[in-house]
């Protein structure tokens, strides 16, 4: 199931429309991978034994691992037509409300909350929000924008 538009000025039919993704886990291997990507090795991050005696009781991934994962994360959220290619215009707001143990699965859900169209396309701004299965609070709310460009 998707947020579906059939051209990108059609999005701003579907403003308010929420979608839920996937369940996927952030194990410690993935953890790993990412500290060595970015040269960020803090001990909450890497060393499970000083991390369980931790104030959350193992490692957490990093906050920027866990944004990072949004385009796998709403892949297929939004099905627009009539596009030629679509652009990540970047991010007006993110917040880390709760950390992600090693282990955790966590989901997007998706609302498009607002659509701009432009001189090159249509900004789709959407609030993403991602949930850790279990948890009363999410991980993380950030808002996401992206120009779809209309095939010529």
């Amino acid at each position: 199931m998707s947020i579906a538009a059939a051209s990108p000025a059609a999005l701003a039919d579907a403003v308010g429309t929420r979608i839920a993704g996937d369940w996927f886990e952030i194990d410690q291997a993935r953890i790993q991978a990412f500290a060595d990507a970015t040269c960020d090795h803090q001990w909450i991050h890497l060393d499970e034994a000083r991390a369980a005696a931790g104030p959350f009781g193992a490692t957490i991934a990093h906050g920027y691992l866990t944004l990072s994962l949004i385009p796998h994360l709403t892949a297929g959220h939004l099905d627009v037509a009539g596009t030629a290619m679509v652009v990540n215009y970047g991010l007006d707001r993110v917040r880390f409300l709760q950390p992600v143990t090693s282990g955790s699965r966590v989901r997007a859900v998706s609302e498009l909350t607002g659509v701009q169209p432009g001189p090159q396309g249509v900004r789709a701004a959407v609030t993403v929000t991602i949930e850790i299965e279990g948890a009363d609070r999410p991980a993380l709310i950030a808002e996401t924008v992206a120009l779809f460009v209309p095939e010529a």
